[in-house]
């Protein structure tokens, strides 16, 4: 049986392109078992897992939970503003509290960059990282490349992809870049300056400060949120002026005179990143991405628990 060459998923820096394949094909496999009438398999019913978000998450924790359920693991649910971290518990005792009720896999959101590294040198469980800091979010990078792949029917060997928007604070943006260029794909990011990380070159990526630009060139517009909430200073002047310059809407998509596919990891900040009639459009396939989360988390939990050594 084919494995991953990693013992748990903390990055997609870790993961060669035989792993992304073979999580594509899992995730095809488990897509057909999701659309059945009987939604679960019983792959996982001797696995447990728990689900540790130190931070706020709403997709990414239910996805993660309705993947695990579909698996028939067993699942806890654990989360940060209800727990003894609040007393100043240590990330390490939390876990290990946990793992003494012989939990197998734990799937982890923290604000600390680097967090599930540190807890999978540390701990006797398979980590799997459901974003760390403003660094990696593997899984929406997985589900972001397979929806791709689905939308345009063909795999990502030079295909345009750019990613619009606030890459700086992105965990989602690093992870993407890291997967579309696995698989052959030319990456480009757009931006204001302030929000562009400047070793972005450095990883091979264009950088393009032009919208229209930005989007005649690109098959695909992986359009990124504005976090406001990890920025302590201001980076542009105005929501308003982010919206003006980089905001798309139905009429700059009318005028390229092509078809380019629109994404967005969610939540959307209506108005500003996308206004309503492109999130909604048929260019648009956000709720293909929420869809095809759950499959691709089923396969990356699936073939993360092949690793356990019994």
């Amino acid at each position: 049986m084919e494995q991953l060459s990693v013992n748990h998923l903390l990055g997609i820096k870790y993961l060669n392109k035989n792993d992304i394949e073979l999580i594509f094909k899992t995730a095809n496999h488990f897509k057909e078992v999701i659309n059945r009438p009987i939604k679960k398999v019983p792959s996982l019913r001797d696995i447990t897992i728990a689900n540790l978000f130190f931070e706020n998450s709403t997709r990414t924790k239910l996805s993660f939970e309705l993947a695990e359920k579909r698996l028939s693991a067993d699942v806890i649910n654990f989360s940060a503003n209800q727990s003894s971290v609040k007393k100043g518990e240590t990330l390490i005792d939390t876990v290990n509290n946990i793992l003494s009720m012989k939990v197998d896999i734990v799937v982890m959101r923290h604000s600390n960059v680097g967090a599930g590294v540190f807890l999978s040198k540390h701990v006797n469980a398979r980590i799997i990282n459901a974003g760390d800091g403003t660094h990696e979010h593997p899984t929406q990078a997985l589900l972001d490349s397979y929806s791709m792949r689905e939308a345009l029917n063909s795999n990502l060997k030079g295909k345009n992809i750019v990613i619009v928007g606030d890459v700086l604070h992105s965990r989602v943006a690093l992870s993407n870049i890291f997967a579309l260029q696995l698989q052959g794909a030319n990456v480009k990011v757009c931006g204001p300056t302030t929000l562009i990380p400047r070793y972005i070159s450095s990883l091979g990526v264009g950088v393009e400060t032009n919208l229209k630009k930005a989007l005649d060139w690109c098959d695909v517009a992986n359009v990124l949120r504005v976090q406001n909430e990890r920025m302590n200073i201001k980076y542009f002047p105005s929501t308003r002026e982010y919206a003006q310059l980089f905001g798309i809407n139905k009429q700059i998509l009318d005028n390229l005179g092509k078809k380019i596919v629109i994404m967005h990891p969610g939540p959307i900040n209506r108005g500003v990143e996308l206004t309503s009639d492109v999130a909604d459009s048929d260019q648009s396939i956000i709720l293909n991405q929420v869809e095809n989360g759950v499959a691709v988390r089923m396969a990356a939990i699936y073939l993360i628990a092949q690793q356990i050594k019994r």
